[in-house]
């Protein structure tokens, strides 16, 4: 963990000497202002790190503000580093633009998306999706889940948000309401008075969780606990059914480690659609082998923002939106909070309503 920790400290120290080397090298100051700004981009180097210490550390002020304070800048970082590269890609210096100016623009450029990613980070807004089953009966016609994932309650994500996200949900009228995993990065005992309005979250067929793969980072034992606490039936390699008229739903939800679709289906009885809630999108090909009709998941953030939104295709085959796989549905969320740097861009958080229609043509908007 030290060599980790080591390696990518130098790597992370190197790209902002980088960033110094291109925007300080024409700056045109005295040397006591070269010095701050040299000693500007030390700091936001280091208070990524500051952030990661304090957030294994007892909760505090002090470590609350350094949390706030380093997952900001490392929002704030790894924009610059786009920008720079992007100049320096472009060839912008050789068009003329006196050097000062470029990069007085990126620096100007960096602070504008960093403030706009934290004001849209905190607005999660309401995704419709309208979901077509082939033979739906018509008891379940319009049925409607509602989804939360990737809540991240922690170092910048608090009580006043969750309680916001509650509300939203509340006002959809579900049938069901889907929890697809990650509710929180730390301790339950330090975040549970911020969870706390979970509790209130309602859904006429009841509210259900599965477990992401942060859980398992904190105390996994210790948050199915507290998530059973507050009213939701947790979904463990298991299913439940539940009737609307004539017609059965059935409900199925797999652990982040250890996802095992058709474990979770073992002793079902037949029943008109299969829903399978999994943190991970990739559990999609499992899940259609074992004949479910629709999955819903989260963990990829649609990237969060740029250039993650970009670089997590790398390693997710479905990072975003509804997606067909022959004869099943899967939809990924991304997610009602965020994780790291509090911003998004061009990844807007969501509170997804799902609606299951016997339609030709999926809708979503």
């Amino acid at each position: 963990m030290r060599r980790r920790v080591l390696v990518i400290g130098a790597v992370w120290a190197l790209l902002h000497v980088y960033m110094g080397a291109r925007l300080l090298a024409h700056a045109g100051v005295g040397a006591g202002w070269l010095a701050l700004a040299w000693g500007t981009l030390l700091l936001l180097a280091l208070a990524p790190f500051g952030a990661f210490f304090a957030l294994r550390a007892e909760e505090s002020r002090l470590g609350t503000a350094l949390q706030w304070a380093g997952f900001t800048a490392l929002g704030l970082s790894s924009i610059l580093l786009v920008l720079v590269v992007a100049a320096d890609v472009l060839r912008v210096r050789a068009w003329g633009v006196e050097p000062q100016a470029v990069s007085l623009g990126i620096l100007a450029g960096a602070v504008a998306l960093t403030a706009a990613g934290a004001w849209g980070a905190r607005r999660p807004r309401v995704v419709r999706v309208a979901v077509p089953i082939a033979g739906l009966p018509e008891d379940l016609d319009g049925f409607r889940i509602v989804q939360i994932s990737d809540l991240h309650v922690g170092p910048t994500i608090g009580r006043r948000f969750v309680r916001a996200v509650v509300d939203t949900a509340n006002g959809l009228d579900a049938d069901v309401l889907a929890f697809t995993g990650d509710v929180a990065d730390g301790m339950v005992p330090a975040l549970r008075d911020d969870v706390a309005p979970l509790a209130d979250l309602r859904a006429r067929y009841g509210k259900f969780y599965v477990i992401g793969n942060h859980e398992y980072y904190w105390d996994a034992t210790g948050w199915l606990g507290e998530l059973e606490r507050l009213g939701f039936s947790v979904l463990r390699n298991g299913h439940q059914v539940l009737r609307r008229g004539s017609a059965k739903l059935l409900l199925a939800g797999v652990n982040d480690r250890g996802s095992d679709p058709v474990a979770a289906l073992a002793g079902a009885p037949e029943s008109d659609v299969k829903v399978l809630l999994a943190h991970q999108p990739t559990r999609a090909f499992a899940a259609r082998a074992a004949g479910f009709d629709l999955q819903l998941s989260g963990h990829t953030h649609g990237g969060q923002y740029f250039p993650f939104s970009l670089l997590v295709r790398l390693f997710q085959p479905f990072v975003s939106g509804l997606h067909r796989l022959e004869e099943m549905w899967l939809y990924v969320s991304r997610g009602t909070g965020y994780w790291g740097p509090p911003l998004r861009l061009g990844a807007p958080s969501e509170i997804t309503l799902i609606e299951l229609r016997a339609a030709l043509q999926p809708a979503a908007r």
